[in-house]
C-alpha cells in the first residue's frame, strides 16, 4: 500500500533499508546477543577523554549543536595540515554521502559502485533518480580498473571505492587510488571512502590534494575512534563543492555532545594507538579461530576479518543463523561469490570467546543441513 502524495519517484523504490540492525534482531529473538561482531563497531570505546568531553557536554544539551562545527572542523584540518573551508563535518559518512548524492546526482546519471560493496551509497544514488552500475569484485579486491572502465564508457558523475574495503577487508595500496584519479572521465568525482583507513597499512592513504576537484574523501569517527553511536563523519574535497553542502545539510544535525566528543577523541592519539593495537590482536584471533576450525580467513585491513565458509552462499548464511542462534552477531557480504563468508568484527575477548565456542556447533548444524 501507497501513500498517494509520495512523489512519482518515492512511490518507485522498493521498501528496503541497506541494513537490518541488531536491535531488530534481538527484540525478535526476545533476548540480546552474547557477541555484537555484525556491525563493525569498536568495542573498546572511545578515548576516556571523549566520554568526559561528552560527559560536560551534555549539562549544556539545552542548547543546539554549533551549526558550523566550527571548533571540531579546525581541529580536523590542523590534524590533516589543511584549510578549514576544505571540510565538511556531518552525521557519518552515510549522512555525507546522502549529502553528496544529492548535489551531483539528477534523475538518469549514473554512477559507479563495486557490486556487494557497501549498500548505502546504492541506496542514496536510486532515491535521488540516479543509475547504478555495479563492477564484480576482481577476486576477493575492488577491481579498480572495472570501475575506471565502466565510468568512462557510461560518463558516470561518481565513481565509489571503499578502501579499505567493505565487506571483504582488502585495500589497494596508495598508487592505485591515485592511478584511478588519473583515469576519471572528464566532469567525473571520484568518491574515497576511508572509514577504515586508521586500521590499514602505513601508506594506504595517498597524499591528495584537497584543491582537486576529481576526489571527495570521507572519514568517520565510528570506527577507530569508537564513537559510532554519535555520529560524526567528515569530507575532505575542494572548497566549492564542500561549499556547496551548505545549500542542502541538516545545519543542526550534529549535537554539542557529538561535537566535543570527537574533537576530544581526534586529540587523545594515545588512546587511539592502544585500540590499533587491541583491533590487531583481535583479528589475529579471529583469524586463529577461523583455522582451528579449518576455514579460510581472508587477509584484512580493517577491523573485521571475512572468514570464508568453504562453500556458497547458503551454507554461509546457514552458518550466520547458527551464530545467531546460539547468541553470536555476525553479517554476510549479500552477492555472490562473496557470499560464501561471513564477516566478524573485532571484538574484546569475551566476545571473542562467545565466537569460538558457538561456530563449530553452527558450522556442523549448517553442513548437515545440506
Amino acid at each position: 500500500m501507497t501513500d498517494p502524495r509520495l512523489t512519482p519517484l518515492a512511490a518507485s523504490l522498493p521498501d528496503t533499508v541497506p541494513f537490518v540492525g541488531p536491535e531488530t534482531q534481538e527484540r525478535a529473538m526476545g533476548r540480546p546477543f552474547r557477541a555484537r561482531l555484525g556491525a563493525n563497531e569498536n568495542p573498546f570505546g572511545p578515548s576516556p577523554r571523549a566520554i568526559e568531553a561528552m560527559r560536560e557536554a551534555a549539562a549544556q544539551a539545552w542548547m543546539y549543536g554549533d551549526p558550523e562545527a566550527h571548533d571540531l572542523r579546525h581541529a580536523i584540518a590542523a590534524h590533516h595540515g589543511i584549510d578549514p573551508a576544505h571540510i565538511r563535518v556531518g552525521e557519518g559518512i552515510d549522512g555525507l554521502l546522502g549529502l553528496l548524492v544529492r548535489l551531483t546526482i539528477g534523475a538518469g546519471d549514473w554512477a559507479i559502485t563495486s557490486q556487494g560493496g557497501y549498500p548505502t551509497f546504492d541506496f542514496h544514488v536510486t532515491g535521488f533518480g540516479g543509475r547504478i552500475e555495479q563492477v564484480p569484485y576482481d577476486g576477493d579486491r575492488v577491481d579498480a580498473t572495472g570501475l575506471m572502465d565502466r565510468a568512462t564508457a557510461l560518463g558516470a558523475k561518481l565513481v565509489y571505492i571503499a578502501n579499505p574495503d567493505n565487506p571483504m577487508g582488502g585495500v589497494h595500496g596508495a598508487d592505485t587510488i591515485r592511478e584511478m584519479i588519473d583515469a576519471l572521465p572528464a566532469g567525473a568525482l571520484l568518491v574515497l571512502d576511508e572509514a577504515y583507513v586508521e586500521f590499514a597499512p602505513e601508506g594506504t592513504a595517498p597524499e591528495i590534494d584537497p584543491e582537486d576537484d576529481r576526489v571527495i574523501r570521507f572519514r568517520t569517527f565510528s570506527k577507530a575512534y569508537g564513537l559510532a553511536g554519535a555520529r560524526v563523519g567528515y569530507a575532505i574535497g575542494p572548497k566549492p563543492l564542500i561549499a556547496a553542502f551548505d545549500r542542502v545539510r541538516n545545519h543542526f544535525g550534529l549535537t554539542r555532545m557529538a561535537q566535543a566528543g570527537a574533537r576530544a577523541a581526534l586529540e587523545d592519539r594515545d588512546w587511539l594507538g592502544q585500540v590499533l593495537e587491541r583491533v590487531a590482536r583481535a583479528r589475529a584471533r579471529i583469524a586463529a579461530i577461523a583455522h582451528e576450525n579449518g576455514l579460510a580467513p581472508l587477509p584484512s585491513a580493517t577491523n573485521f576479518v571475512a572468514i570464508d565458509c568453504g562453500g556458497d552462499g547458503a551454507l554461509a548464511r546457514r552458518v550466520m543463523t547458527g551464530l545467531a542462534a546460539r547468541g553470536v552477531f555476525v553479517r554476510m557480504p549479500g552477492v555472490a561469490p562473496l557470499d560464501r563468508c561471513i564477516r566478524v568484527s573485532a571484538g574484546t575477548e569475551a566476545d571473542l570467546d562467545a565466537f569460538a565456542q558457538a561456530l563449530p556447533e553452527a558450522l556442523e548444524e549448517a553442513r548437515a543441513a545440506t
